[in-house]
């Protein structure tokens, strides 16, 4: 007998199956018009990147990723219980000795956070943020699947591009399965632009401070997504708020309040760290008004967004740390989806086994079961794939972080990427099929959570890395039932198809 959960992986993956079979019986040429319209809608609608301030659209992938409502809802409950337990850190870190030598911080950066976590902060926290995972929806195992990578707490990625990208699926290519196969039901999720304009409204009524909201970025920086300008449209239009968009180099303190451009800062929304305030002050940029905002806790992400570090993942999977700070049912969250993770040093910690060892000897021995990742960097930058290098690679590698004296690093517990198959425009002009490895992020508040998904023919999945958008569609369609035909999805042959790429669904019309 099947568990619940086995169920709902097998219609995951039946479900993909007919999504893949909808898509696969259209013309290569109907294919290549699909791609182009979407890469015409990511630049009409701003889903771009700027490189050295050259606009590049971002790839979106006319195959959307579909998940079930019951996959989604336990998705909810496990990202914001691991979401809850983050924000709780800086209270650890302020009490407990080995928290805060797991998560140190520069005495600069470690001042702020002293100085602007207090009750308020305790008693109203609000971070939005969101947790990098991976999981397989088509899974039989689906739930042992999912695995967090890490956290980003603060000025994330992805909220204007998610639900645009999935609003672009749902217009231009939803319609195009639909008409091969009648049953599909796929809609849009929760819009996370929605979830952040009521985390931000929910945290105004909260401390009682005013209504005018103001974006803060680097503003200026001609690199990276650039969202905030379309966030700010979008809050202003569809919900009437008053919403600014300033560097923090534009922000002015005045009778003790926080000013932009003749508008008070009631409430800011933030896409900077303390360590980049810290470098616009040693550059002479007076930030006394965000570390104002941040004390008032007039921020969001608060103040607790700045241990946005992956060696939280070591807090939560050392035995001990679990047991004395967290209840039995985040531990079992934690021991299903959180990777073991461990600050790279010469000490003996409790290893992936349970046993107690020298942690260097044992990631030595062990490269083609770890990742080696900078502790703070983003963007993909600086990983090392354990099974990706040589053993003598590998020891060089673990040799320039333990002595990097700049930034720590950790190693982290290998975990499969899943991978799925797209239609894509060659160099050729012609469409192929290929591989691409796909890395989900997890949105969560308390009234819903938006998925981002990535995906990349590189094993180190990041926008920023040229990767692509895959949006992920809601099904309320009945699993099982196959299209028109009449098909029936579940069967043996038709999950081979689907785990093997559908190639018998091409019919001979697309090269692989």
């Amino acid at each position: 007998m099947l568990t619940p959960a086995e169920e709902l992986g097998l219609a995951g993956l039946a479900l993909a199956s007919r999504v893949q079979h909808a898509l696969y019986r259209l013309a290569p040429s109907e294919l290549a018009g699909l791609i182009e319209r979407l890469r015409a809608g990511a630049l009409a609608h701003h889903v771009i990147y700027l490189h050295e301030g050259e606009v590049e659209p971002i790839r979106i992938l006319p195959a959307p990723i579909t998940v079930l409502p019951d996959q989604l809802a336990y998705l909810h409950h496990v990202t914001l219980t691991v979401q809850n337990a983050l924000k709780r850190l800086p209270s650890l870190y302020l009490n407990d000795f080995t928290v805060r030598e797991i998560l140190r911080l520069p005495d600069a950066e470690e001042q702020w956070l002293r100085e602007c976590w207090g009750t308020s902060q305790e008693e109203h926290n609000p971070v939005f943020g969101r947790l990098d995972a991976l999981v397989d929806f088509t899974s039989p195992m689906w739930k042992e699947t999912l695995r967090f990578v890490e956290p980003n707490l603060s000025g994330i990625g992805g909220v204007h591009m998610v639900p645009t990208c999935e609003r672009l699926l749902a217009d231009i290519v939803v319609p195009v399965l639909q008409a091969g196969d009648r049953g599909l039901d796929l809609a849009v999720g929760h819009d996370m632009r929605d979830l952040l304009t009521q985390e931000l409204l929910d945290h105004i009524r909260a401390i009682g401070c005013g209504p005018q909201v103001c974006f803060v970025e680097p503003k200026y920086a001609g690199n990276g997504p650039d969202e905030q300008e379309q966030l700010t449209r979008y809050l202003r239009e569809r919900h009437g708020l008053t919403v600014m968009h300033a560097d923090p180099s534009e922000l002015e303190l005045h009778r003790g309040a926080v000013w932009y451009q003749g508008q008070r800062v009631d409430l800011a929304y933030r896409d900077y760290g303390v360590v980049d305030l810290l470098e616009l002050q040693d550059e002479g940029v007076d930030v006394s008004p965000m570390r104002l905002l941040l004390r008032e806790n007039r921020v969001v992400s608060s103040i607790a967004a700045d241990l946005d570090q992956k060696a939280c993942w070591e807090v939560f999977t050392d035995p001990r740390l679990c047991q004395q700070h967290f209840s039995p049912a985040e531990r079992r969250v934690f021991q299903r989806h959180i990777l073991w993770t461990r600050v790279l040093s010469d000490r003996r910690t409790v290893l992936p086994d349970g046993r107690l060892g020298n942690l260097l000897d044992w990631a030595r021995a062990n490269h083609e079961a770890l990742v080696l990742k900078p502790n703070r960097a983003y963007g993909g930058d600086g990983i090392v794939i354990g099974p990706a290098v040589t053993r003598g690679e590998w020891e060089e590698a673990m040799g320039a972080a333990l002595a990097d004296e700049e930034d720590r690093w950790v190693v982290q517990q290998l975990a499969t990427i899943p991978v799925r198959e797209f239609p894509v425009i060659g160099p050729d002009g012609a469409v192929h099929v290929e591989p691409f490895y796909t890395v989900m992020g997890f949105a969560a508040s308390e009234n819903g959570v938006a998925v981002l998904a990535r995906a990349s023919q590189k094993q180190v999945v990041n926008v920023a890395q040229h990767g692509g958008l895959c949006g992920v569609l809601v099904s309320h369609s009945r699993p099982g039932i196959g299209g028109p035909t009449g098909h029936d999805s579940t069967d043996p042959a038709s999950y081979a198809a689907a785990r093997a790429g559908a190639p018998v669904t091409l019919a001979g019309r697309l090269p692989i």
